[in-house]
């Protein structure tokens, strides 16, 4: 899987996580397991994790709504 894709992928389920944890019951141990490990394995592709979180803030929209071309888009903008 290409990187960029990937930490798009895992960024949205970051993000999922994170929702239902603001929820009334919370999540469970093993969600919140996942939420260190899915950190870990954007700490190995710190690039284009930091390129979804960036075209994020500049398109002003949540992870879960960005595809990669919009991420794309915003990279060949900023350069």
């Amino acid at each position: 899987m290409e990187p960029l894709t990937e930490a798009l992928k895992l960024l949205r389920r970051y993000a999922e996580i994170e929702a239902a944890r603001r929820q009334p019951g919370g999540i469970r141990v093993i969600e919140e397991r996942e939420l260190f490990e899915l950190q870990a394995h954007l700490e190995r592709i710190p690039v284009a994790a930091r390129a979804v979180m960036e075209a994020s803030r500049l398109l002003h929209r949540t992870v879960d709504t960005l595809t990669v071309e919009d991420i794309e888009k915003v990279e060949g903008g900023v350069h």
